[in-house]
């Protein structure tokens, strides 16, 4: 690829990480090659499964331990949280120092941001340092001003009716 961009999902609408593992897809199909490292997230739902089946082209990364949500944690699980976060963020500026991918997908990024569990400045550096080459997509619910100037295509995803309002649960193959 000539030209990678920088682009990002967020909003608090359903289908962020599903978008972004679309344009993977595609990218796969073009013989691009993909790396996600997800934040926040566990690699027991039907994508990360499904995903499995296409490496090496698209490769999907977690480097947290599985654990509840975070507003359960205790301080000492937040302290490991915060530093197993710090490793993957260490891990996507190698992807992007040595290049191994064409598509490179930091899923729930700005939660990590929202949740205060890295510094904004270490991921607008990220966006600064990505290569020329290299597609940078970015998902989340909230969107910090400085990231947005930097990014070049911005897809806002609305909640305008969900299930849960209904006290519909989560199902497996929809929600995860």
């Amino acid at each position: 690829m000539k030209q990678g961009l920088t682009q990002v999902y967020c909003g608090p609408g359903k289908g962020k990480s599903t978008a972004a593992i679309g344009l993977g897809i595609r990218a796969l199909g073009n013989n691009l090659k993909v790396i996600m490292i997800q934040f926040l997230k566990n690699d027991n739902t039907g994508e990360c499964k499904t995903l499995k089946s296409l490496e090496p082209g698209f490769k999907v990364f977690h480097f947290e331990k599985e654990r509840g949500f975070t507003w359960t944690l205790s301080e000492e699980e937040k302290a490991e949280l915060a530093q197993e976060i710090h490793m993957a963020l260490k891990f996507a500026k190698k992807v992007m120092d040595t290049g191994e991918c064409d598509i490179l997908i930091l899923d729930e990024i700005l939660g990590v941001l929202q949740l205060g569990f890295a510094d904004l400045k270490e991921v607008l550096q990220l966006v600064d340092d990505k290569p020329e080459f290299m597609e940078l997509v970015l998902t989340g619910r909230q969107l910090p001003d400085e990231l947005k100037e930097k990014a070049d295509y911005v897809s806002y995803i609305d909640a305008v009716k969900h299930p849960m309002e209904k006290g519909i649960q989560a199902r497996a193959g929809i929600e995860f």
